[in-house]
């Protein structure tokens, strides 16, 4: 190894060391990519949340739901009275599965044999596919032990014959397509993605090559510079957005059920907080390399836990409360619940809510900051 090797080394080893940004990056983000993936990069759903609408009220429909209380995989977390309500919290997201108990159930058992409806949301195949096996395997297990009953009190010359029939139905996705629900979520996260990139390396790259100080010269205010950087980047995400529409639903076959008026204006209001993003990211970096770097480290942590590929139910309660701080997340919910199930605005109001807040407050801090970096 000759001396000139070994001193563009040395060299490159000094500038890696007074760049913290990129020090950080180099030693800090590889563990962060481990933890994420060793804890959200799991296909194991737990804790569906089940909404029941028990028409029988008696101790064999108590047995029923405590088999279903055992295993882990549902969380009994609803009790409807009617299956238009039950209809409503799986349109909503707040439950993934319904049990509907008949109200003869008992008298069907003691005649030898009961049937319940199971329904599943499938706009998540993964979660419905799991969550599918889970209802049939507990109600074999919660049948075979009531057949184990009965033979023990009548002996061998009873009849075996499954005494719970388990039937399934799934809601939205009966296929249970994966491009169901990997479409829509690629139009968040590429807005989220993209635009976030594309904006703060556009505000950098004016400032490398020293135009921002004639913008600055120039009778043009704050806010208009802040607008005009920030509007044909809203134009392109939006384009983004009917394009990715239009290809998943002629080519991938994925249903638009929902408004499509109301699917565009939410995405503008998503767009709300990765421009931000962006245009915060450009008040702190001096390269464009570094910008890239910078949103780049915004991004991981969406796409490991908004939901857009693990369900969040398998994640750690940790993990899911972190969640809650990424507005990918939101939009989530709400593109999928738009075009799976057309749903209207009234069904994800609290989502549409939290992204409004979102957008607003990280839009307005990140206007803020551009605009003193101007001053």
């Amino acid at each position: 190894m000759n001396s000139r090797l070994i001193s563009i080394i040395r060299k490159e080893f000094i500038q890696i060391f007074r760049d913290k940004r990129t020090l950080a990056l180099i030693l800090v983000m590889p563990l962060v990519q481990l933890f994420l993936l060793g804890y959200a990069a799991t296909n194991d759903v737990r804790n569906v949340p089940l909404a029941v609408f028990d028409q029988s009220h008696g101790p064999e429909a108590r047995a029923l739901l405590d088999a279903y209380r055992a295993a882990d995989y549902f969380k009994v977390a609803f009790a409807v009275g009617s299956e238009a309500e039950m209809q409503v919290l799986i349109e909503t997201g707040q439950a993934r599965a319904g049990l509907i108990i008949p109200p003869d159930y008992a008298a069907q058992l003691s005649k030898g044999s009961a049937q319940v409806a199971f329904i599943l949301d499938g706009s998540d195949p993964t979660v419905a596919a799991t969550a599918l096996s889970a209802a049939q395997l507990i109600g074999q297990g919660h049948a075979t032990g009531i057949m184990a009953e009965k033979i023990a009190r009548n002996g061998q010359n009873f009849k075996l014959q499954p005494v719970v029939d388990v039937r399934t139905t799934v809601w939205y996705n009966p296929d249970m397509i994966s491009a169901y629900f990997m479409i829509p979520g690629l139009i968040g996260l590429i807005l989220s993605a993209i635009m976030g990139i594309v904006t703060s390396t556009a505000v950098v790259r004016e400032r490398e090559r020293g135009t921002i100080e004639q913008l600055i010269v120039t009778p043009i205010r704050s806010w208009e510079l802040v607008l005009g950087k920030i509007l044909p980047y809203t134009i392109l995400g939006l384009f983004d957005t009917v394009v990715i529409i239009a290809v998943g639903h002629w080519w991938f076959g994925v249903p638009v059920r929902g408004s499509m008026p109301l699917i565009v204006s939410l995405s503008a209001l998503f767009l709300l907080s990765g421009l931000g993003i962006g245009l915060f990211v450009s008040t702190i970096a001096d390269t464009q390399q570094e910008a890239i770097l910078t949103v780049f480290m915004t991004i991981l942590p969406s796409v490991f836990l908004s939901g857009f590929i693990y369900p969040l139910e398998a994640m750690p309660i940790v993990l899911q409360w972190i969640s809650y701080a990424i507005p990918l997340r939101f939009f989530l919910v709400i593109i999928r619940a738009l075009m799976i199930k057309g749903v209207g605005l009234d069904a994800i109001l609290p989502e549409v809510t939290a992204l409004a807040i979102f957008g607003v407050v990280i839009m307005g801090a990140a206007a803020l900051r551009f605009r003193k970096r101007l001053d």
